[in-house]
């Protein structure tokens, strides 16, 4: 999917925080001109941390938010394959982690994480 970033739940929380500090400079450069989409698990992970207690707002909300600021969208790529695609990531025993990176790659698009096991095992993950 030309043109199209996908972002890691973290960098989500960050951008909806305004922590825009804990990017690398270049990275931040390029958030502000690619167009960022998400795969929809992100939306269940955010509530998940929501229902937990690790964030205050709700995935409705920072999705929301993030929709009217910057354009955040929910990538169209079909998530059969996806699925099909996190199979075969037997490295991770965390769904989210798993599907996030499925979706990246079956999709061909660049995936925004300074989680350093995902850019491990994710040839189009990037951080900076």
């Amino acid at each position: 999917m030309e043109g199209l970033i996908a972002l890691d739940t973290h960098v989500v929380v960050w951008l909806h925080a305004g922590e825009t500090e804990r990017f690398p400079s270049g990275l931040s450069q390029r958030l502000d001109v690619e167009t960022l989409v998400i795969c929809p698990v992100v939306l269940l992970e955010l509530e998940y941390l929501h229902e937990i207690g690790r964030l205050s707002v709700n995935a409705d909300r920072i999705f929301g938010d993030l929709a009217s600021d910057i354009g955040l969208t929910v990538c169209p790529h079909p998530f059969s394959k996806v699925i099909r695609e996190a199979l075969k990531q037997s490295w991770t025993r965390d769904p989210f982690d798993r599907i996030i990176v499925a979706h990246a790659i079956s999709a061909n698009l660049g995936l925004v994480t300074k989680d350093e096991t995902i850019r491990a095992y994710c040839a189009t993950a990037f951080w900076g």
